[in-house]
């Protein structure tokens, strides 16, 4: 288990690993375009080279990287769920060009249709992503904390989502806790902890989760708000992260941190994961 945070491209994707560096990461988490949309930077040669320069020179072990926000595979219309499945499979390459391990992203929101019409659109929009697809960075599902018809809160959602599509099988997850914690799935205790995993497992897969997203939580068990907090400083607290960090079925599994950024506390957060870690 290694600890990191997402960062900042500022400047080019190849100064990342310093930014990275500075705020104490062993793994690092980007977006490789705005995630507010717009064209994404080219990933020239000179750029690879210099960004695997930069990984080697500060040490990472691994890189992953986070789709856009206004991404909807489950929007009633068909242009924007086209639009979807192709910037993600374009960043799923990008991806694989920068040897990221993994691409995460939210499979949108249904509020214009069905449970079920969402559902067989975000499964067609899986099977567009995947299709052909044979680069290495592995496509990650993120749950989400599932405030109004936002899809993907539930483990039965997420396991619906990877049975249903062509190649699910190679299809991960990157659970969010503090999304979890919002969706009804207490981490507050070791008990909790194993009893959440537990379920993950029957329904989901362990062999599917693939990277954690470490966020406290500002808002209550079940709220359905997707608030983060830093650790120790919210709802799940800091016993509950020591529950996850020491955990034996998690120890494979690298924590990246979406916490808030006011006075150095993401610096502060990764420490405690580490201190935790021991």
């Amino acid at each position: 288990m290694l600890f990191g945070a997402h960062v900042s491209i500022a400047g080019g994707v190849f100064k990342a690993p310093a930014n990275a560096a500075d705020l104490g990461c062993e793994v690092f988490q980007i977006f490789t375009r705005s995630p507010q949309g717009g064209p994404a930077p080219k990933l020239t040669k000179e750029v690879l080279a210099k960004f695997k320069q930069e990984l080697e020179k500060y040490n990472m072990a691994r890189v992953y990287v986070h789709a856009p926000y206004y991404l909807n595979l489950a929007s009633s219309k068909k242009s924007i769920r086209s639009s979807t499945a192709r910037v993600v499979r374009e960043d799923l390459e990008r991806s694989s060009l920068l040897g990221a391990k993994a691409l995460m992203f939210h499979v949108g929101s249904a509020r214009d249709v069905t449970q079920e019409k969402a559902e067989a659109f975000v499964i067609e929009g899986l099977n567009k992503i995947m299709d052909g697809y044979s680069g290495s960075a592995q496509l990650l599902i993120e749950n989400s904390a599932g405030a109004g018809m936002i899809m993907g809160d539930t483990f039965e959602e997420l396991a619906t989502f990877i049975s249903g599509t062509k190649r699910g099988k190679e299809i991960g997850i990157c659970l969010d806790t503090q999304h979890s914690f919002a969706s009804g799935y207490d981490l507050r205790d070791k008990a909790s902890v194993d009893q959440t995993l537990k379920e993950f497992n029957k329904i989901v897969g362990l062999k599917h989760l693939v990277a954690i997203h470490a966020n406290d939580s500002m808002s209550d068990l079940g709220s359905h708000k997707d608030r983060h907090e830093n650790i120790g400083k919210g709802k799940i607290g800091r016993k509950g992260f020591k529950a996850i960090v020491q955990h034996p079925k998690l120890k494979n599994i690298d924590l990246i941190l979406e916490t808030p950024r006011r006075d150095g506390e993401i610096i502060k957060d990764i420490k405690t994961l580490k201190r935790l870690r021991v």
